[in-house]
Protein backbone atom coordinates (compact mmCIF):
# COMPACT_ATOMS: atom_id res chain seq x y z
CA UNK A 1 0.00 0.00 0.00
CA UNK A 2 1.38 3.22 -0.98
CA UNK A 3 0.42 6.63 -0.23
CA UNK A 4 2.69 8.71 -1.78
CA UNK A 5 1.62 10.81 -4.88
CA UNK A 6 3.56 10.03 -8.03
CA UNK A 7 6.21 12.74 -9.45
CA UNK A 8 3.54 13.88 -12.34
CA UNK A 9 0.80 14.28 -9.45
CA UNK A 10 3.27 16.71 -7.45
CA UNK A 11 4.12 18.26 -10.76
CA UNK A 12 0.17 18.72 -11.39
CA UNK A 13 -0.34 19.76 -7.98
CA UNK A 14 2.92 22.35 -7.89
CA UNK A 15 1.56 23.53 -10.95
CA UNK A 16 -2.08 24.03 -9.78
CA UNK A 17 -1.20 26.05 -7.33
CA UNK A 18 1.31 28.21 -8.43
CA UNK A 19 -1.48 29.39 -11.03
CA UNK A 20 -4.41 29.76 -8.84
CA UNK A 21 -2.00 31.60 -6.15
CA UNK A 22 -1.01 34.07 -9.05
CA UNK A 23 -4.41 34.21 -10.80
CA UNK A 24 -7.02 33.67 -8.11
CA UNK A 25 -6.20 37.48 -6.41
CA UNK A 26 -8.88 38.12 -3.53
CA UNK A 27 -10.03 41.20 -5.38
CA UNK A 28 -11.09 39.65 -8.11
CA UNK A 29 -12.59 37.12 -6.67
CA UNK A 30 -14.73 39.84 -4.49
CA UNK A 31 -15.41 41.23 -7.65
CA UNK A 32 -17.02 38.10 -9.52
CA UNK A 33 -18.67 37.22 -6.55
CA UNK A 34 -20.71 40.93 -5.84
CA UNK A 35 -21.36 40.46 -9.72
CA UNK A 36 -22.01 37.22 -10.04
CA UNK A 37 -20.60 36.82 -12.96
CA UNK A 38 -18.29 34.34 -14.24
CA UNK A 39 -14.31 34.52 -14.66
CA UNK A 40 -13.87 33.70 -18.35
CA UNK A 41 -10.78 35.31 -19.05
CA UNK A 42 -9.34 33.37 -15.59
CA UNK A 43 -11.07 30.04 -16.99
CA UNK A 44 -9.97 30.41 -20.54
CA UNK A 45 -6.13 30.54 -18.85
CA UNK A 46 -6.17 27.23 -17.26
CA UNK A 47 -7.60 25.54 -20.18
CA UNK A 48 -4.57 26.85 -22.72
CA UNK A 49 -2.53 25.25 -19.78
CA UNK A 50 -4.12 22.10 -19.90
CA UNK A 51 -6.11 22.36 -16.26
CA UNK A 52 -9.46 21.82 -17.87
CA UNK A 53 -9.84 17.83 -19.10
CA UNK A 54 -6.98 16.74 -17.77
CA UNK A 55 -8.79 13.54 -17.06
CA UNK A 56 -9.84 13.59 -20.39
CA UNK A 57 -8.07 11.15 -23.30
CA UNK A 58 -4.86 12.63 -25.52
CA UNK A 59 -7.21 12.19 -28.87
CA UNK A 60 -10.14 14.30 -27.19
CA UNK A 61 -7.95 17.43 -26.00
CA UNK A 62 -6.97 16.32 -22.39
CA UNK A 63 -3.84 14.62 -21.27
CA UNK A 64 -4.63 11.47 -21.03
CA UNK A 65 -4.73 11.31 -16.95
CA UNK A 66 -7.17 10.65 -14.28
CA UNK A 67 -9.46 11.21 -11.96
CA UNK A 68 -7.03 11.86 -8.79
CA UNK A 69 -4.86 14.28 -10.99
CA UNK A 70 -8.21 16.05 -11.20
CA UNK A 71 -8.99 15.81 -8.11
CA UNK A 72 -6.07 17.47 -7.45
CA UNK A 73 -6.29 20.43 -9.63
CA UNK A 74 -9.64 20.71 -8.04
CA UNK A 75 -8.63 20.65 -4.59
CA UNK A 76 -5.63 23.47 -5.39
CA UNK A 77 -7.91 25.78 -7.41
CA UNK A 78 -10.75 25.42 -4.30
CA UNK A 79 -7.80 26.03 -1.89
CA UNK A 80 -6.46 29.19 -3.18
CA UNK A 81 -10.15 30.94 -3.39
CA UNK A 82 -13.69 29.27 -3.26
CA UNK A 83 -15.39 31.85 -5.55
CA UNK A 84 -12.99 31.58 -8.58
CA UNK A 85 -12.17 27.82 -7.93
CA UNK A 86 -15.40 26.02 -7.75
CA UNK A 87 -16.62 28.29 -10.97
CA UNK A 88 -13.65 27.50 -13.01
CA UNK A 89 -13.46 23.41 -12.32
CA UNK A 90 -17.47 23.17 -12.60
CA UNK A 91 -17.77 24.56 -16.25
CA UNK A 92 -16.98 21.08 -17.16
CA UNK A 93 -19.75 19.90 -15.49
CA UNK A 94 -21.24 16.99 -17.38
CA UNK A 95 -18.51 16.87 -19.74
CA UNK A 96 -17.74 13.44 -18.25
CA UNK A 97 -20.92 11.70 -18.64
CA UNK A 98 -20.05 12.28 -22.73
CA UNK A 99 -16.80 10.97 -22.08
CA UNK A 100 -18.09 7.70 -20.59
CA UNK A 101 -21.62 7.36 -22.75
CA UNK A 102 -21.39 9.19 -25.44
CA UNK A 103 -20.91 8.32 -29.00
CA UNK A 104 -17.59 8.97 -30.75
CA UNK A 105 -19.15 11.95 -32.95
CA UNK A 106 -20.35 13.08 -29.46
CA UNK A 107 -17.43 13.04 -27.82
CA UNK A 108 -15.01 14.85 -30.37
CA UNK A 109 -17.41 17.53 -30.94
CA UNK A 110 -18.03 18.41 -27.04
CA UNK A 111 -14.67 17.40 -25.42
CA UNK A 112 -11.76 19.05 -27.21
CA UNK A 113 -14.22 22.48 -27.17
CA UNK A 114 -14.02 22.20 -23.30
CA UNK A 115 -10.38 21.23 -22.57
CA UNK A 116 -9.67 24.00 -24.84
CA UNK A 117 -11.85 26.87 -23.55
CA UNK A 118 -14.68 26.84 -26.25
CA UNK A 119 -17.12 25.34 -24.75
CA UNK A 120 -18.83 25.12 -21.12
CA UNK A 121 -21.36 22.17 -20.26
CA UNK A 122 -23.79 21.50 -18.10
CA UNK A 123 -26.09 18.78 -16.88
CA UNK A 124 -29.41 18.92 -16.43
CA UNK A 125 -30.97 16.76 -13.84
CA UNK A 126 -32.90 18.31 -11.37
CA UNK A 127 -36.38 19.61 -11.72
CA UNK A 128 -38.81 21.93 -9.86
CA UNK A 129 -40.81 18.89 -8.72
CA UNK A 130 -37.50 16.29 -8.56
CA UNK A 131 -34.43 17.28 -6.72
CA UNK A 132 -33.22 14.69 -4.68
CA UNK A 133 -35.33 12.25 -5.98
CA UNK A 134 -34.31 11.82 -9.19
CA UNK A 135 -36.75 9.34 -10.21
CA UNK A 136 -39.92 11.77 -9.95
CA UNK A 137 -38.76 14.09 -13.24
CA UNK A 138 -41.39 14.65 -15.81
CA UNK A 139 -39.23 16.11 -18.43
CA UNK A 140 -40.47 13.97 -21.70
CA UNK A 141 -38.85 12.92 -24.86
CA UNK A 142 -41.66 12.17 -27.28
CA UNK A 143 -41.03 10.14 -30.41
CA UNK A 144 -42.27 11.64 -33.55
CA UNK A 145 -41.13 9.64 -37.05
CA UNK A 146 -37.08 9.83 -36.55
CA UNK A 147 -37.23 13.24 -34.28
CA UNK A 148 -37.44 13.26 -30.56
CA UNK A 149 -39.68 16.02 -28.92
CA UNK A 150 -38.64 16.99 -25.64
CA UNK A 151 -40.14 19.03 -23.35
CA UNK A 152 -39.93 20.12 -20.06
CA UNK A 153 -38.28 22.32 -17.09
CA UNK A 154 -35.05 22.30 -15.57
CA UNK A 155 -33.81 24.22 -12.46
CA UNK A 156 -31.09 24.77 -10.58
CA UNK A 157 -29.05 24.05 -13.26
CA UNK A 158 -24.95 24.67 -12.91
CA UNK A 159 -23.90 26.73 -15.36
CA UNK A 160 -26.85 26.86 -17.49
CA UNK A 161 -26.87 30.62 -18.19
CA UNK A 162 -23.38 29.78 -19.83
CA UNK A 163 -23.23 26.86 -21.25
CA UNK A 164 -22.66 25.68 -24.75
CA UNK A 165 -23.82 22.31 -24.70
CA UNK A 166 -26.13 20.35 -21.95
CA UNK A 167 -27.12 16.95 -21.24
CA UNK A 168 -30.85 16.72 -20.35
CA UNK A 169 -32.30 13.89 -18.59
CA UNK A 170 -35.94 13.17 -19.62
CA UNK A 171 -39.08 10.01 -19.58
CA UNK A 172 -38.68 8.10 -23.03
CA UNK A 173 -40.75 5.70 -21.93
CA UNK A 174 -43.89 5.22 -19.08
CA UNK A 175 -42.58 2.49 -17.08
CA UNK A 176 -42.93 1.02 -13.62
CA UNK A 177 -40.27 1.39 -11.99
CA UNK A 178 -40.48 4.71 -14.20
CA UNK A 179 -36.73 4.95 -14.11
CA UNK A 180 -36.73 2.31 -16.65
CA UNK A 181 -37.94 4.57 -18.96
CA UNK A 182 -35.37 7.44 -18.95
CA UNK A 183 -32.69 8.66 -21.39
CA UNK A 184 -30.39 11.61 -22.10
CA UNK A 185 -29.94 13.86 -24.45
CA UNK A 186 -27.00 15.81 -26.15
CA UNK A 187 -28.65 19.25 -26.95
CA UNK A 188 -26.89 22.47 -28.19
CA UNK A 189 -27.51 25.99 -26.92
CA UNK A 190 -28.47 26.97 -29.77
CA UNK A 191 -31.32 24.90 -30.59
CA UNK A 192 -34.53 26.53 -30.97
CA UNK A 193 -37.16 26.15 -28.03
CA UNK A 194 -34.59 26.24 -25.66
CA UNK A 195 -35.31 29.13 -22.85
CA UNK A 196 -32.70 30.05 -20.23
CA UNK A 197 -33.24 31.76 -17.35
CA UNK A 198 -30.30 32.90 -14.56
CA UNK A 199 -31.18 32.13 -10.73
CA UNK A 200 -29.66 35.34 -8.91
CA UNK A 201 -28.95 35.96 -5.05
CA UNK A 202 -27.47 32.39 -4.01
CA UNK A 203 -25.50 32.12 -0.97
CA UNK A 204 -22.68 31.24 -2.23
CA UNK A 205 -20.19 30.29 -5.01
CA UNK A 206 -22.01 33.24 -6.76
CA UNK A 207 -19.59 33.02 -9.73
CA UNK A 208 -20.63 29.81 -10.86
CA UNK A 209 -24.16 30.91 -12.94
CA UNK A 210 -27.04 28.84 -12.10
CA UNK A 211 -29.94 29.60 -13.85
CA UNK A 212 -33.45 27.36 -15.31
CA UNK A 213 -33.45 26.00 -18.62
CA UNK A 214 -37.08 24.96 -20.20
CA UNK A 215 -37.71 23.03 -23.33
CA UNK A 216 -40.39 23.40 -25.38
CA UNK A 217 -40.97 20.84 -28.50
CA UNK A 218 -36.86 21.14 -28.83
CA UNK A 219 -36.81 18.32 -32.21
CA UNK A 220 -33.52 16.49 -32.22
CA UNK A 221 -32.91 13.02 -34.06
CA UNK A 222 -31.10 9.91 -32.96
CA UNK A 223 -27.49 11.39 -32.69
CA UNK A 224 -28.42 13.54 -30.07
CA UNK A 225 -29.42 9.98 -27.58
CA UNK A 226 -26.43 9.55 -25.26
CA UNK A 227 -25.78 6.11 -24.66
CA UNK A 228 -28.86 3.92 -24.29
CA UNK A 229 -32.36 4.31 -24.69
CA UNK A 230 -34.03 4.23 -21.47
CA UNK A 231 -31.01 3.59 -19.61
CA UNK A 232 -30.27 7.03 -19.06
CA UNK A 233 -31.27 6.83 -14.66
CA UNK A 234 -28.57 4.03 -14.52
CA UNK A 235 -26.21 5.88 -16.57
CA UNK A 236 -26.54 9.45 -14.69
CA UNK A 237 -25.98 7.12 -11.70
CA UNK A 238 -22.57 5.74 -12.16
CA UNK A 239 -21.74 9.63 -13.56
CA UNK A 240 -22.67 10.74 -10.47
CA UNK A 241 -19.89 8.08 -9.01
CA UNK A 242 -17.14 10.17 -10.50
CA UNK A 243 -18.59 13.49 -10.55
CA UNK A 244 -19.32 13.15 -6.43
CA UNK A 245 -15.39 12.79 -5.93
CA UNK A 246 -14.72 16.05 -7.37
CA UNK A 247 -17.62 18.03 -5.59
CA UNK A 248 -15.35 16.50 -2.32
CA UNK A 249 -12.34 17.70 -4.03
CA UNK A 250 -14.22 21.16 -3.81
CA UNK A 251 -15.15 20.59 -0.13
CA UNK A 252 -11.64 19.88 0.83
CA UNK A 253 -9.93 22.71 -1.11
CA UNK A 254 -12.05 24.88 0.60
CA UNK A 255 -11.78 23.11 3.96
CA UNK A 256 -7.83 23.72 3.68
CA UNK A 257 -8.37 27.48 2.66
CA UNK A 258 -10.48 28.71 5.12
CA UNK A 259 -7.75 26.20 7.82
CA UNK A 260 -5.00 28.39 6.04
CA UNK A 261 -6.13 31.72 6.59
CA UNK A 262 -7.37 30.72 10.16
CA UNK A 263 -3.68 29.46 11.01
CA UNK A 264 -1.81 32.80 9.62
CA UNK A 265 -4.44 35.15 11.38
CA UNK A 266 -3.78 33.38 14.60
CA UNK A 267 -0.21 34.01 14.07
CA UNK A 268 -0.48 37.76 13.99
CA UNK A 269 -3.76 38.54 15.60
CA UNK A 270 -2.38 39.42 19.14
CA UNK A 271 -4.85 39.59 22.21
CA UNK A 272 -3.66 39.39 25.94
CA UNK A 273 -0.49 40.48 24.95
CA UNK A 274 0.24 37.74 23.09
CA UNK A 275 -0.71 35.95 19.50
CA UNK A 276 -4.30 34.47 19.88
CA UNK A 277 -2.23 30.90 18.39
CA UNK A 278 -0.60 30.93 21.36
CA UNK A 279 -3.86 29.97 23.77
CA UNK A 280 -3.97 26.45 24.63
CA UNK A 281 -7.52 26.10 23.76
CA UNK A 282 -7.46 27.60 20.44
CA UNK A 283 -4.63 25.15 19.28
CA UNK A 284 -6.70 22.20 20.10
CA UNK A 285 -9.44 23.09 17.90
CA UNK A 286 -6.68 23.85 14.85
CA UNK A 287 -5.19 20.63 15.69
CA UNK A 288 -8.32 18.89 16.11
CA UNK A 289 -9.49 20.81 12.31
CA UNK A 290 -5.99 19.45 10.98
CA UNK A 291 -6.94 15.96 11.87
CA UNK A 292 -9.64 15.84 10.38
CA UNK A 293 -8.74 17.08 7.43
CA UNK A 294 -5.75 14.68 6.44
CA UNK A 295 -8.34 11.99 7.36
CA UNK A 296 -10.73 13.51 4.86
CA UNK A 297 -8.23 13.93 2.21
CA UNK A 298 -7.53 10.26 2.21
CA UNK A 299 -11.05 9.41 1.75
CA UNK A 300 -11.27 11.92 -0.98
CA UNK A 301 -8.00 10.72 -2.47
CA UNK A 302 -9.16 6.77 -2.20
CA UNK A 303 -12.47 7.39 -3.74
CA UNK A 304 -10.26 9.10 -6.93
CA UNK A 305 -8.40 5.70 -6.72
CA UNK A 306 -10.69 3.63 -6.76
CA UNK A 307 -12.64 5.38 -10.22
CA UNK A 308 -8.78 5.14 -12.05
CA UNK A 309 -8.20 1.70 -11.23
CA UNK A 310 -12.19 0.65 -11.55
CA UNK A 311 -12.82 -0.67 -8.41
CA UNK A 312 -15.76 1.82 -8.01
CA UNK A 313 -17.58 1.82 -4.61
CA UNK A 314 -20.70 3.88 -4.58
CA UNK A 315 -20.33 3.72 -0.36
CA UNK A 316 -16.85 5.25 -0.51
CA UNK A 317 -17.25 7.89 -3.09
CA UNK A 318 -20.76 9.01 -1.02
CA UNK A 319 -18.59 8.68 2.55
CA UNK A 320 -15.66 11.23 0.68
CA UNK A 321 -18.31 14.02 -0.84
CA UNK A 322 -20.50 13.59 3.03
CA UNK A 323 -17.73 14.01 5.42
CA UNK A 324 -15.94 16.16 2.70
CA UNK A 325 -18.90 18.80 2.53
CA UNK A 326 -19.52 18.37 6.13
CA UNK A 327 -15.98 19.00 6.90
CA UNK A 328 -15.99 21.97 4.95
CA UNK A 329 -18.73 23.51 6.77
CA UNK A 330 -17.39 22.92 9.94
CA UNK A 331 -13.81 24.52 9.23
CA UNK A 332 -15.04 27.50 7.71
CA UNK A 333 -17.33 28.26 10.90
CA UNK A 334 -14.40 27.83 12.78
CA UNK A 335 -12.38 29.94 10.56
CA UNK A 336 -15.05 32.67 11.42
CA UNK A 337 -15.28 32.13 14.94
CA UNK A 338 -11.64 32.30 15.39
CA UNK A 339 -11.55 35.69 13.42
CA UNK A 340 -13.84 37.18 15.82
CA UNK A 341 -15.57 40.38 14.37
CA UNK A 342 -13.03 40.28 11.08
CA UNK A 343 -14.57 36.99 10.19
CA UNK A 344 -18.06 38.48 9.66
CA UNK A 345 -16.54 40.69 6.91
CA UNK A 346 -14.87 40.60 3.26
CA UNK A 347 -12.22 41.99 4.01
CA UNK A 348 -10.52 38.52 6.14
CA UNK A 349 -12.34 36.02 3.08
CA UNK A 350 -13.54 33.42 5.07
CA UNK A 351 -16.65 34.89 5.39
CA UNK A 352 -17.23 33.94 1.71
CA UNK A 353 -15.12 30.64 1.76
CA UNK A 354 -18.31 30.03 4.59
CA UNK A 355 -20.86 30.92 2.10
CA UNK A 356 -19.15 28.93 -0.76
CA UNK A 357 -18.56 25.94 1.48
CA UNK A 358 -22.49 25.50 2.13
CA UNK A 359 -23.66 24.26 -1.41
CA UNK A 360 -20.82 21.11 -1.16
CA UNK A 361 -23.60 19.26 1.15
CA UNK A 362 -26.28 20.10 -1.54
CA UNK A 363 -25.77 19.62 -4.86
CA UNK A 364 -24.74 16.54 -6.65
CA UNK A 365 -26.45 14.42 -3.68
CA UNK A 366 -27.76 16.26 -0.12
CA UNK A 367 -26.00 14.94 2.89
CA UNK A 368 -28.72 13.09 3.12
CA UNK A 369 -28.68 11.16 -0.18
CA UNK A 370 -25.25 10.10 0.59
CA UNK A 371 -26.19 8.61 3.75
CA UNK A 372 -28.73 6.29 2.02
CA UNK A 373 -25.89 5.39 -0.46
CA UNK A 374 -23.64 4.52 2.47
CA UNK A 375 -26.85 2.48 4.38
CA UNK A 376 -27.82 0.73 1.51
CA UNK A 377 -24.28 -0.83 1.31
CA UNK A 378 -24.43 -1.92 5.01
CA UNK A 379 -27.90 -2.43 5.06
CA UNK A 380 -29.11 -3.71 1.81
CA UNK A 381 -32.54 -2.54 0.23
CA UNK A 382 -34.73 -3.07 3.68
CA UNK A 383 -38.95 -1.70 3.71
CA UNK A 384 -40.03 -0.60 7.15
Amino acid sequence: MNFELTQEQEDVRRAAREFATKEFLKERAEEYDRKEEFPFDIWKKACELGFMGIHFPEEYGGAGMGCLENVIVAEEFCRADSTIGSAIILADFSSEYILLFGSEEQKREVLPKVAKGKAITAGCYTEPEAGSDLTAIRTKAVKDGDEWVINGTKTFITNAPIADYFVVLAVTEETQPRYRGFTTFLLNKRMEGIKITPIKGKLGIRASPTGEVAFKDVRVDESAVIGQINRGFYQVLEFFNESRIEIAAQALGIAQGAFDRTVNYMKQRKQFGQPIGAFQALQHRIADLRAQIEAVRLLVYRAAWNWDNKKVDPAITSMAKYLAGKLAVKVCDEAVQMHGGYGYIAEYEVERFMRDAKITEIYEGTKEVQLNTISREIFGKMRA
